[in-house]
Formats: C-alpha cells, sequence, structure tokens
C-alpha cells in the first residue's frame, strides 16, 4: 500500500474556488437504483469534490453504494478518498500506509450531518457527498488517474422525484489538480433532473416536463413524439394524394371535449374527460383563484392553430418529432 498522508493533505488543504468542466447526471439503472455520474469535457482533471445533493417532497436517500474504496488505480479508476470520513475510519500505519480501506462499512462518501455545512445523510432528503482522487504517478497522464468519465456511486431511492445536484462550497467545492485553473460546472448554481425508479421510460427523464408527466399520472399521449405541438393522439390524418398531418381534426375534437374545464373545487377537473388531458398541449395551467384553474385553454389553442393541417413531408415541412420529451411514435 503506496504512503497516502501528503497527498491528503494537499486534499484537504486546497480549496480555492476553481472549478472543473465537469457534467454530472444519473441513471436508472435498477428498480430503486439511482447511478450518479459525471463527466469532464474540458480542462484539468478533478482532484476532489464536494456537492449536494437533494430530493424533492418527502422522499429519502435510503442508501449508498457502487463506489470505489482507495486509491484510483489502472484497473480500478476512480473517486475513493472521503475527506470529511477518513480521520473517522481508516486507520493509517506508522510508515504512513492505510490497513484495510474496507475495514469499516461507515467509510463513505456520505459527510457526517454534524459536519460544518453538511446535510442530513442518509435516510434524509439531503446529503452531502465529499469524494477525492489519489494515485501514482500523481499527473493528469497517469495510467491511474480517473476516467473522465464514469459513475461516482449509486444510491437508493425508491419513489419518483426530483433531485437537485449543488456544489457545497463550505465543504470543498470542486479541486482540480492545479488549483489556479478555472473552468465550470453545470451544477455551479444547481441542477435538477428528474428520477423515476421504475427503470426505462417512454418520457425522457432528463426533460423539463418529465415531473409534469409523473404529476399527471403519465398520460400515454404525452410520450407521443410530437404531443406538445398539437398532436393528441399521435396518429397522422389525410391520405396519400392529399398529405397526412399529425395535427388535424381528431386532435381539435379533443381539445374541444376538455376546453376550460375546470379543475377541483371549480370542476370536475381534467382527469374526467376522456383523453383531455392529451390537449394540454402547452402542459400548464390557465386561470386565477377567482376563476378557477383549467389545463386546456387559449395556451393549448394556440399551439394547435399553429400546427394545425401542417402536411408532412413530401407534401409540406412537417411539425418537429422532438423536443416534447416522448419517446414513443405510433406510426414509425
Amino acid at each position: 500500500m503506496k504512503k497516502v498522508m501528503l497527498t491528503l493533505a494537499v486534499i484537504f488543504m486546497i480549496s480555492a474556488p476553481a472549478l472543473a468542466d465537469i457534467i454530472i447526471s444519473h441513471e436508472t439503472i435498477a428498480d430503486n437504483k439511482c447511478a450518479v455520474k459525471y463527466q469532464v469535457t474540458a480542462g484539468e482533471k478533478i482532484r476532489a469534490f464536494a456537492m449536494d445533493i437533494e430530493l424533492d417532497g418527502d422522499v429519502t436517500v435510503d442508501g449508498i453504494s457502487g463506489f470505489l474504496l482507495g486509491e484510483s488505480t489502472a484497473e480500478a479508476k476512480g473517486y475513493g478518498i472521503f475527506p470529511g470520513n477518513f480521520a473517522r475510519y481508516i486507520n493509517v500505519t506508522g510508515a504512513g500506509e492505510v490497513e484495510d480501506w474496507e475495514a469499516d462499512p461507515n467509510y463513505t462518501p456520505v459527510a457526517d450531518p454534524c459536519d460544518p455545512g453538511a446535510l442530513g445523510g442518509i435516510g434524509t432528503s439531503g446529503i452531502t457527498v465529499e469524494l477525492g482522487s489519489l494515485y501514482y504517478p500523481a499527473g493528469d497522464d497517469s495510467d491511474a488517474a480517473p476516467d473522465d468519465e464514469g459513475v461516482l456511486f449509486v444510491l437508493d431511492i425508491n419513489q419518483p422525484c426530483n433531485i437537485t445536484y449543488s456544489l457545497n462550497a463550505m465543504r470543498g467545492g470542486i479541486v482540480l489538480t492545479d488549483p489556479e485553473a478555472t473552468a465550470t460546472s453545470d451544477i455551479d448554481s444547481g441542477k435538477t433532473l428528474a428520477y423515476d425508479p421504475a427503470g426505462s421510460s417512454p418520457f425522457d427523464k432528463n426533460h423539463p416536463d418529465y415531473g409534469k408527466w409523473v404529476a399527471m399520472g403519465k398520460p400515454d399521449c404525452w410520450t407521443y413524439l410530437r404531443q406538445c405541438y398539437g398532436d393528441a393522439d399521435g396518429l397522422k390524418e389525410g391520405s396519400a394524394k392529399t398529405g397526412y398531418a399529425y395535427v388535424a381534426t381528431a386532435d381539435l375534437n379533443t381539445l374541444i371535449a376538455a376546453w376550460l374545464v375546470r379543475e377541483p373545487p371549480d370542476g370536475p377537473g381534467i382527469a374526467t374527460i376522456p383523453n383531455g388531458i392529451c390537449a394540454d398541449f402547452a402542459r400548464d395551467e390557465q386561470g386565477s383563484e377567482k376563476t378557477g384553474f383549467a389545463r386546456v385553454s387559449t395556451s393549448d389553442l394556440n399551439i394547435l392553430i399553429g400546427n394545425f393541417l401542417v402536411k408532412e413531408p413530401p407534401a409540406g415541412v412537417g411539425i418537429p418529432s422532438d423536443g416534447c420529451g416522448g419517446l414513443v411514435d405510433r406510426e414509425p
């Protein structure tokens, strides 16, 4: 085992606010398993970083796994040094070597909630994680240096929710190999991503409307490629002779049936109208506390009018088949 104390001291002491070009994302890899990933797109390699992970509602982080323990090597690369917990759980010999990285199961990236600036921890809706890398030789071109992208750890989260990632400056933020280097991170000001533990989804989990889709009961019609452009049923109308259009009379009829249906307590709600939510092309509510709110109103009508009877190629320019978040094409 290599001597670690000098390198660890460097990680602890460097807290310059330099940032790396890093993207944080996540992916559902199994039921209740959320893999948190990183990607370095430019600049210096990251040596260590601290970030907060917060879940909305009453959803909690129930566990963490899948992280590297100890040094990064050519065979097992990654971020296996956890500065906040190192002194608590890792024993170092008089020769400066770690006795056993796996000796204590409490040695994880999750900061103790009693540490300054740390969130509540496992079992709560927010955790602070701290990870660093230790490898030999120490240069960015080292075969043992962490890759420019990979999985940091896996979280146990058993309910759909929005997850917000943000830097924790008090705990060190991002530390680069060269503390004078500057760059940017996509979590500098916080970044919120939707999460669904069910696995594969017909709706893009990273689309800004994913949370709305979940809140509305995951309507099938929102998964159609052109729904947000006025296509309520995912089907074309027309003929080979006249041309086909995805936004036509059937979609207009759906909108008419759902037009200005007020949500409770001012009305029965869109859920009482068969396929009514499919005409919520703008995916919003309009109205006021005084008049009541409706899911299908002028914003949806304007979208439908803007795309009504626009013919698909070669008869016309067509309407977009991306941007709505849906991943289902009823007529491939």
